[in-house]
């Protein structure tokens, strides 16, 4: 290996340990996703909520933004004091970090559903509940997706820098590159397939939010 220049070796290493790395791809993705899965069970709600009720929603948001101006790094040195060293460390600060996106884009949706067609299914004589789940959620869930997405995209990053803590991931591969003599080439087979994974899931995410949009929207 050492007569080769770093795409080459990058080629060698997937060669030999492609079954390691895809496992890694597999891992940082389930522990991306369980993150942001969290986040959306509570996020998604916790907008609904502050969008009927407006006056909580600056303080909420507040809040949520708070927690995404910490570090990662040092988010993960405080979870892991009281969780130790794992994927449940790393899952936690995604679901920290994923908060701010989802809560704000669902709030931002449901604040932005014209009130004329919120007027109209009222005056059809459908409950608030109704209102919510036939009418407005659906209205605003390509806006709520986008904030999924983001979310999704940066919790990507994130689980990268698990890998000091004991999460494995693909970043425990760029660690064991940064700790390798000449370790460019197994640096690029962690980095890389991170950087597709976010590429891929924004794509993916994207579509899905066009999909989602109301007929009309621009």
């Amino acid at each position: 290996m050492a007569e080769m220049n770093t795409w080459q070796q990058f080629w060698y290493y997937l060669e030999n340990n492609g079954a390691y790395v895809r496992g890694q791809f597999a891992r940082h993705f389930m522990i991306a996703g369980y993150g942001v899965l969290l986040a959306a069970l509570i996020g998604i709600p916790v907008g609904l909520m502050i969008a009927k009720k407006r006056r909580l929603g600056s303080a909420v948001i507040g809040v949520a933004n708070v927690i995404q101006t910490i570090p990662s790094l040092a988010m993960l040195s405080i979870i892991m004091l009281a969780l130790g060293l794992g994927v449940t460390t790393v899952v936690v600060t995604v679901f920290l970090y994923s908060l701010l996106p989802i809560i704000k884009n669902t709030y931002t949706g449901m604040v932005n559903v014209d009130p004329n067609l919120v007027d109209a299914a009222t005056g059809m004589g459908m409950t608030s509940w109704q209102r919510l789940y036939m009418v407005e959620i659906p209205l605003a869930l390509s806006v709520i997706m986008a904030g999924i997405r983001n979310a999704l995209v940066v919790a990507i990053g994130i689980t990268a820098i698990g890998a000091f803590v004991g999460a494995g991931g693909l970043g425990d591969i760029i660690i064991r590159g940064t700790n390798a003599t000449n370790g460019g080439a197994i640096i690029l087979a962690g980095a890389l397939p991170t950087a597709l994974m976010a590429i891929i899931a924004d794509l993916v995410l994207g579509f899905l939010q066009r999909r989602l949009e109301p007929h009309g929207a621009s």
